[in-house]
Formats: C-alpha cells, structure tokens, sequence
C-alpha cells in the first residue's frame, strides 16, 4: 500500500503536537479520524510510528526516520506552490519568526515594520521567547538564535555580532559605594537572569564576570533593563537597547564590553522556498542595519 501524502499532513501534524487532539486542532479533524489516519499510514509504512505514553504521542526510531522525509517533502510541496504562482516583486502570505525576548523587543519591530510597508500583502508574526524556538513543532518558519546550533538538518547563517555592557541608573550609582573594578561588582547589588532559565551558556553574562548572587532576576531582558532603570541594581544589557532605556549610564566601559553573535536558522528544505529565502536576506540585513544604528546612538 503507498503512502497518501494526506496522511503524511497528519503524521507532521502529530509528531509537532504530540497528541491527536492537538493535531485535530491543527488540521480541523476529530482526533478519531487522526488516529485512522496515522493507523493507515503506519500499514502504509510497515511500521510503528508513534509510541503512545501518558504524557502524548513520542516519535519512535520509525517515525523519527520518516520526520525528516515529511518535512522535506513538505517543503517540496510549498516550493512547488510558490513557482506555481509565479514570480512577484513583492511577498505575501504568513511568515512567523521567533527570536529571544532582547532581539524581538528591540531589533525586530523595526526591521519587520520596514519589511512589512514594503510587502503590504505580507503577513509577518514575531514569536518573542526568553527559549530556543522548536522549529520542528513549526513554532516559527526561522528562528534568531545566540549560538549555532548543533544538531539537525537545518541551514545555519550568522547575521551580525552585538555588544553587551554594564549599566545602572543615576539613582543607584548615587547611592551606593562607587564600582571601581571587576571586584567591586560581588558588592553590589545585581540584575540578571533566573539562573535556572538561562537557556543557552552565551547568555551566562554575570558568571563571565565572576558574580555568584543575583538578588533581583527575571527571564526576560526588557525586565532586567527596566529594574535596572528604576534604580534596583547593575544589569549587563545589549548595547543596542540603550536608546530604549536613555537614564541608564555605563559601568566599568572599559572591563565590560562583551561580544555575542545572532544567528538565522532554518530547515535545509527552506532553502527550497524564494519566498522564505528573500524574507530571509531582508530579515540579516534589516537587523545588521539597526543593530548599527542602535549601537552608534548609545
């Protein structure tokens, strides 16, 4: 028996939500006829493509195997519909992208407002998440990222390289003991990270800088920045932000200026679509350009 590409809709849609229900969701079927159809698929197949626990539906080695095949073709078949319809000056339809809460809080309203009155028939959605984007779940079609990473079929290109600084208010460094030296930062009061949600070592700034306590922690930058605003202690922030946040002045500019990068990821099969490839090259060249505008009006 052949595979029906339908059924292969299906065996996506189960392996991103992890359930029938939320697969039914998705594709607007009863979770009984997603359960038929992943039982036909798997005759189909010869194979067990899903183990069921209690916490939902596990890819099995099978399904795993055949994940990337799916989303392949997948891509195939929106490439295809994209050549179908011809060339265009400008883009259209729905693209999501996800990037961590500095980058969609800072950088991307801009660049994604300057795509968008250039494409009106566009439709750009921006997923801001202090946690790396599950591409394969289809949280985003592209996701920002801080490292590269280092597993699955995906098409990594960097963007640009961004600053990090120390900052504080006028109303804290008033009223506090002078920061003078690295050393001085283990007495004074710090913003920073959650520890236990700090999702990717090039974000572990206050370890870099040998702090042990973070009195005052959340998992998002637009929050470090703003209790560092309001006088509640130092916080390492992206340069860029800076314009954002005009009371904030630097701390120790010549012992804290750390470098990070962002990355654009995709699937490999993305390359495939012109569509998301020139929203792709807008999206790197739109954040090179305001991260160096930020960074030379801070």
């Amino acid at each position: 028996m052949e595979p029906h590409w339908d059924d292969m809709k299906v065996f996506l849609a189960v392996a991103r939500e992890e359930s029938l229900s939320g697969a039914g969701r998705v594709l607007k079927l009863d979770p009984a006829t997603v359960g038929r159809r992943i039982a036909r698929l798997e005759q189909a197949m010869g194979a067990t493509l899903f183990v069921k626990s209690p916490q939902g539906y596990a890819l099995s080695a099978s399904g795993e195997r055949l994940l990337a095949h799916g989303e392949a073709a997948e891509a195939a078949m929106r490439a295809a519909g994209e050549a179908m319809t011809g060339p265009s000056d400008s883009l259209s339809g729905q693209i999501r992208i996800g990037a961590p809460d500095g980058c969609a809080n800072y950088l991307l309203p801009q660049v994604c407002a300057r795509i968008g009155a250039q494409n009106p028939d566009l439709d750009i959605q921006i997923v801001a998440l202090p946690r790396v984007v599950n591409l394969s779940r289809r949280e985003a079609d592209m996701a920002i990222t801080v490292s590269p990473p280092s597993a699955g079929q995906l098409l990594v290109q960097k963007i640009t390289d961004y600053r990090l600084i120390l900052v504080g208010a006028e109303s804290y460094l008033g009223a506090h003991p002078p920061v003078q030296s690295l050393e001085d930062l283990g007495q004074a009061r710090m913003v920073g990270y959650v520890p236990e949600m700090i999702f990717d070592e090039e974000l572990d700034y206050l370890s870099d800088l040998g702090v042990t306590r973070v009195p005052l922690a959340s998992n998002s930058v637009p929050v470090q920045a703003r209790l560092a605003e309001l006088g509640a202690g130092l916080s390492v922030v992206h340069e860029f932000c800076l314009p954002s946040h005009p009371t904030l002045r630097r701390v120790l500019p010549d012992e804290v200026c750390l470098s990070r990068s962002f990355y654009l990821v995709r699937y490999q099969g993305a390359q495939r679509s012109a569509r998301l490839t020139r929203f792709a090259e807008a999206l790197c060249d739109g954040v090179r350009a305001e991260v160096a505008r930020l960074e030379a009006l801070a």
